[in-house]
């Protein structure tokens, strides 16, 4: 399918900040645009917009970007351009929030020595709310993983890709990830289409 209109923007702006900050920027952008826990003293609120665009090296964006180019047009020829939009920053905004949710719990709750000055970037969790979107929209549709090429209905792909992204977050494992706002991203996704009363393709 062609890419819709908010679909092209969001990946012209993405690779746009990526090129910028390939060429020297990546260190001010960082600091500024990624996104802080509220307590660290780097945090700004705008920052909860603006990790969204900002990705850490060429795999970070390719398989962000990949994924909505092939996810995100059939979303927004369903919902339309403008509640697609919203869904699209909603999802991002939901993975923020868990993901902060998660590490207050960790620093509150169980006084865990947590980093809060280290910043989270991408657009991996509103990505992820697409994918649960796709999924529940278009639960018998194909799907090719590309690591393994094996084909499954996208349904059982979100399950299991939420299951794992869920797991390695509990177990603390690739701490350089941000497993809990994958799983936030596609929890939010999930009810917000469920919200909105918006049926499954039959």
């Amino acid at each position: 399918m062609p890419l819709t209109p908010v679909v092209r923007n969001i990946l012209m702006i993405n690779v746009l900040i990526f090129l910028i900050m390939m060429m020297g920027g990546s260190g001010i952008f960082a600091a500024r645009l990624a996104a802080y826990y509220p307590e660290s003293p780097y945090f700004r609120p705008y920052q909860l917009v603006t990790h969204m665009f900002m990705h850490g090296n060429v795999a970070h964006i390719f398989f962000n970007m990949y994924a909505l180019a092939i996810l995100g047009p059939p979303l927004e020829e369903r919902l339309g351009s403008q509640r697609f939009f919203i869904f699209y920053f909603l999802s991002g905004l939901g993975a923020i929030g868990l993901f902060f949710l998660v590490k207050y719990i960790e620093l509150h709750v169980y006084h865990a020595p947590v980093p809060i000055n280290v910043p989270v970037l991408g657009a991996s969790g509103a990505v992820f709310g697409i994918l649960a979107g796709f999924g529940t929209l278009y639960p018998t549709v194909r799907l090719m993983l590309l690591f393994p090429p094996v084909a499954m209905q996208a349904k059982y792909f979100v399950m299991l890709y939420a299951g794992l992204e869920l797991y390695l977050g509990l177990q603390g494992l690739q701490p350089g990830v941000a497993h809990f706002a994958h799983v936030g991203g596609a929890l939010f996704g999930f009810l917000l289409l469920k919200f909105w009363g918006v049926r499954p393709v039959r």
